[in-house]
């Protein structure tokens, strides 16, 4: 999606902070959120990606000024009232006012520790033959996207080089309601010329991994 989530290659918001303590929490909080994160249960339609589609879709002005997890927050929210989860009224008070239906039981340790070596595989077996072989020049899509998509907007409308075919994998722009469909995915390389022309005469290239519907042939 086209929001302020997409900062890379935008210039004006400061220099990068790489000064953080090494803690990875700021706060206790924080550790409490992700710990309830991992714990509850979700409705089956729930993905990686209609996560990222909906925390894309945070005001930008709260965006930029709320902490990591607090968009973790605001996001799962949003998911718990749009799912039919909990209710606004539910989440303000903490308490359950009904059971959802169908719903396990709350994660434990043990399985949560279980569920993290055992993460869903978006890589699919596939007869089909992919369109381009490393080598090969594309054009990415100019185009912006209406969903979660993971072709950044610098990357759009420029010339690469198809590097190395990766197999056929989810393609996370139609898989926000965990139906996606399965396509070819590629490593492919760009002149840092081509996506900044500032960059004057500097050799670097920047290595993308894109899906098949992202390119076009050069």
């Amino acid at each position: 999606m086209d929001g302020i989530h997409d900062l890379g290659g935008r210039q004006g918001y400061g220099p990068i902070d790489v000064g953080e303590p090494p803690e990875p929490f700021h706060a206790a909080w924080e550790a409490r959120l992700l710990g309830i994160v991992r714990a509850f249960t979700r409705p089956g339609a729930w993905s990686i990606d209609w996560f990222r589609h909906v925390r894309e879709c945070i005001d930008p002005a709260d965006y930029l000024t709320r902490p990591y997890y607090d968009q973790w927050l605001q996001t799962y929210a949003a998911m718990m009232v749009d799912s039919g989860a909990a209710t606004v009224a539910e989440l303000a008070t903490g308490r359950s006012a009904s059971a959802l239906p169908g719903m396990p039981a709350p994660a434990t340790p043990e399985s949560v520790e279980t569920a993290k070596k055992t993460f869903a595989r978006f890589d699919r077996e596939s007869t089909a033959a992919p369109t381009f072989a490393p080598g090969d020049a594309v054009r990415t899509n100019p185009l912006g996207a209406a969903g979660h998509t993971r072709l950044p907007q610098y990357a759009r409308d420029k010339r690469g080089r198809i590097e190395r075919f990766r197999g056929f994998h989810i393609l996370p722009d139609s898989n926000m309601t965990g139906k996606g469909t399965a396509e070819p995915l590629y490593t492919v390389s760009f002149d840092a010329t081509e996506l900044w022309p500032e960059a004057g005469s500097r050799r670097d290239r920047v290595y993308l991994d894109l899906w098949e519907s992202y390119l076009e042939r050069a």
